[in-house]
C-alpha cells in the first residue's frame, strides 16, 4: 500500500472512535457512552505535515469474552493490527492501568509492530495527572498525554506515529475508484457480500439483526477496476427503531448513500419483496445515485421452469418507479454471479456520469416532438425551444419552453424515455428541469 496504515486499538469505551473522528476531521465513526458501539473496522484518511495516512478504528478488545459478537470484534481488531504499519493503543487516565490494558499491550508486543501508547481523557489543562505515570508500566515506551474530545495532544501523537513510518515516496494518484454503497434491510447479506468480494472476514456476519452499525469502507482492486465498497447498517422501518445507536447507524447508511457513486440494493430472495425494500431504494433514487437491485440468497431458492422470470415480473411491478434499474440474482455465500455484479457496477457508474452533447440532444428533441406533438391547452400549444444537459450524477437536462404550465408530466416522461432509448442510461435516474425562455435561475 502506498498510503501508510495506522490502527487504533484498545479496550471498550476509552475513546477510540472519538480520537478517530478527530484525526480524520469528520464524524464517520459512531460515538456513544455504550461499550461495544464500534464493531467492524472503520477506515478514514488523516493528513499531517502534508502527508496522508489511512486510519483504522476498531471495536473494543475483550481478550477472554465468549460472546459471539465480542469474539468477532476481537478478530477484527487483530486483522487491523496485522495490516497496520503502526498501532495506537488508547487507554484512559480516569481508569488507570487495568488488566485488559496489560493483556492488549502484550498482544501488541507479540505482533512485532511499532506501538504508540496514548493516554486519553487528560481533559484538564495544567499539570500532568499523577495517574498518567503508571502507564509507563505497560512497557510500550513514553506515553502521549491526550484529550480526544478537545483535540489536545493529537499533534504529539501524530508526530510519534510518523517517527515509525518510512520516508514519503512519490506515488502516483490512484486511478478513479468507483464508490459502491451496499444497502438494504437487516440480514439480507450485505456484510456477507463484502466478505466474499474481499476474500476475508472484513465485516462481522451474524444472524442477529443490527450487527453492522457503522458504514464500513473496503477498497479492492481486481480485473474489473478499483472499487470502494461501503457496507451499511440494515435500515428498518422508523416505527421499529427504538435504540439511539441504531438511529445513528441508519444516519451513517444515509451518509454512505450520499457519498457513493452506485447503490447496490440487496433483497432477500427467501423473504421476497417487502415495502421496506422500495423505501430503501427510494432513498437512493432521491439522492440521484446509480442503482442495481441484487437479489441475494438465490442459491437457497428451489428452482422451477420460470422461477427467475416470475421473480423479475414481481420486481418490475413493485419497482415500477425505477424501471431503468437492472437486476442481478446472486449468492454472497457461493459467489454466484458476483462477477456479473462488477460489470453492472461499472456500466451504471459510467451512465450516471454520462454527458451528452447539446447538438445530439436537440436532434433527438426535434425527432421526438415531430413523432408526438407537444400538448395544447385552450388553444395554446407548448413550444420547446431547445434542450441542454446541465450536470451529471445524475444526468440533468434543462428544457427551455414558452410556458412551463403546458409542459405536462406525461410529456416529460415521454421525452425521458426517448433519451433513455437513444443513449442507454441503464441504472441511473434522470432529472428534468423546465425553464421558460428568459428565466435566469
Amino acid at each position: 500500500m502506498s498510503t501508510p496504515i495506522v490502527a487504533i486499538v484498545g479496550r471498550p469505551n476509552v475513546g477510540k472512535s472519538t480520537l478517530f473522528n478527530k484525526l480524520i476531521g469528520e464524524r464517520l465513526s459512531i460515538v456513544d457512552d455504550t461499550p461495544g458501539v464500534t464493531r467492524d473496522r472503520i477506515y478514514g484518511e488523516c493528513e499531517w505535515n502534508n502527508r496522508k495516512i489511512r486510519v483504522i478504528d476498531t471495536g473494543g478488545i475483550e481478550p477472554y469474552s465468549d460472546d459471539i459478537i465480542l469474539k468477532q470484534m476481537r478478530r477484527q481488531a487483530e486483522l487491523a493490527i496485522d495490516t497496520a504499519d503502526v498501532t495506537i493503543l488508547v487507554t484512559s487516565v480516569r481508569d488507570g492501568v487495568v488488566a485488559t490494558d496489560e493483556e492488549v499491550a502484550q498482544m501488541l508486543q507479540k505482533s512485532g509492530k511499532p506501538v504508540v501508547l496514548a493516554v486519553n481523557k487528560c481533559d484538564r489543562i495544567g499539570e500532568t495527572p499523577a495517574e498518567f505515570y503508571e502507564f509507563y508500566n505497560l512497557g510500550l515506551g513514553e506515553p502521549i498525554q491526550l484529550s480526544s474530545v478537545h483535540g489536545t495532544g493529537t499533534g504529539d501523537l501524530l508526530d510519534a506515529v510518523f517517527e515509525y513510518l518510512p520516508d514519503k515516496n512519490e506515488d502516483e494518484e490512484d486511478d478513479e475508484v468507483i464508490s459502491v454503497a451496499v444497502i438494504g434491510k437487516p440480514n439480507v447479506g450485505k456484510s456477507s457480500l463484502i466478505n466474499y468480494i474481499t476474500g476475508e472476514n472484513r465485516c462481522i456476519v451474524s444472524d442477529i439483526a443490527g450487527t453492522t452499525r457503522d458504514s464500513v469502507d473496503t477498497v479492492i482492486e481486481n480485473s474489473h477496476g478499483k472499487f470502494n465498497f461501503i457496507d451499511t447498517a440494515g435500515m428498518r422501518r422508523k416505527a421499529r427503531v427504538y435504540d439511539q445507536i441504531e438511529r445513528y447507524s441508519i444516519l451513517r447508511a444515509q451518509m454512505a448513500i450520499d457519498r457513493c457513486d452506485v447503490c447496490v440494493i440487496m433483497i432477500d430472495a427467501e423473504v421476497g419483496y417487502t415495502e421496506q425494500d422500495s423505501k430503501v431504494a427510494g432513498m437512493a433514487v432521491e439522492a440521484g445515485k446509480g442503482c442495481i437491485i441484487a437479489v441475494n440468497k438465490w442459491d437457497a431458492i428451489e428452482k422451477e421452469t420460470n422461477t427467475m422470470s416470475n421473480f423479475r415480473k414481481t420486481l418490475d411491478r413493485e419497482f415500477a418507479f425505477m424501471s431503468y434499474t437492472p437486476y442481478v440474482f446472486i449468492s454472497a455465500k457461493t459467489g454466484q454471479r458476483v462477477e456479473q455484479l462488477f460489470e453492472l457496477i461499472k456500466t451504471v457508474s459510467n451512465n450516471n456520469a454520462m454527458r451528452i452533447r447539446t447538438g445530439m440532444l436537440n436532434d433527438l428533441l426535434n425527432l421526438a416532438t415531430t413523432r408526438v406533438q407537444p400538448p395544447t391547452d385552450k388553444g395554446r400549444r407548448l413550444k420547446i425551444f431547445y434542450c441542454t444537459q446541465a450536470s451529471v450524477k445524475p444526468p440533468t437536462f434543462v428544457f427551455f419552453c414558452n410556458n412551463k404550465e403546458l409542459f405536462h408530466f406525461s410529456y416529460q416522461r415521454y421525452l425521458e424515455n426517448r433519451i433513455r432509448e437513444s443513449f442507454g442510461l441503464e441504472g441511473t435516474p434522470i432529472r428534468i428541469v423546465i425553464r421558460e425562455r428568459g428565466e435566469k435561475n
